[in-house]
């Protein structure tokens, strides 16, 4: 009988509502019980500022699968409009590769709903966000990716974006996309990587 009512006080015991930030992210760091760290990060989540730290927990802190899969599914369940696109996007540079497949998975899981975002990186004037972008259609695979790294490379004057666009055509791209590759080498005349990449993303379009 003793066990069961031990399981039961735990059962009724009241979790806490926290009214700011620092305490909520006090009680998870100092709790190890699975459950209630689950809880406390839907809560941070609910918080200002709360997106910012679950991110980068998972880039700097996050040693357990099951709390990174719990910040991604409760991330991902978010309006894109409230979370830092920007420093998800970083998750894709780190050296983690479980870290970096969360990112991709989260980003994929925005969708539709990214478009807006990745398009006003893409038409900034920022070139790492730029950049940036470029990577996400490329390695998302988003269904209008293939379309919207046509219209980066209509227009793009700086080689390192386009060249990682480049890249990325010449693993999504199309026979239809080659004359605008082609086009490209004039654009870019006399720049040997230019000249490489384009070579061969149109030799891997082409198969």
């Amino acid at each position: 009988m003793a066990l069961i009512k031990k399981h039961l006080e735990f059962i009724d015991e009241e979790l806490p509502i926290f009214s700011n930030l620092e305490e909520a992210i006090e009680f998870f760091q100092s709790n190890s019980d699975l459950d209630k760290k689950y809880y406390v990060i839907e809560e941070i989540s609910k918080l200002e500022g709360g997106y910012d730290y679950l991110i980068s927990y998972l880039a700097h802190d996050c040693n357990s699968k099951d709390i990174c899969s719990k910040i991604s599914t409760v991330i991902s369940s978010a309006n894109v409009e409230d979370v830092p696109i920007k420093s998800i996007m970083d998750l894709l540079k780190l050296k983690n590769a479980y870290i970096r497949n969360i990112g991709m998975s989260i980003l994929s899981y925005f969708g539709d709903s990214m478009k807006d975002k990745i398009v006003e990186f893409l038409r900034g004037d920022d070139r790492n966000l730029r950049i940036y972008a470029v990577n996400i259609l490329g390695d998302v695979n988003f269904a209008e990716s293939r379309n919207m790294l046509l219209e980066l490379l209509k227009k793009e004057q700086d080689i390192n974006v386009a060249m990682t666009a480049v890249d990325y055509m010449g693993e999504i791209g199309e026979l239809a996309d080659i004359p605008l590759l082609e086009s490209l080498k004039e654009r870019f005349k006399g720049d040997f990587y230019a000249e490489f990449a384009l070579d061969n993303a149109i030799k891997l379009i082409r198969g």
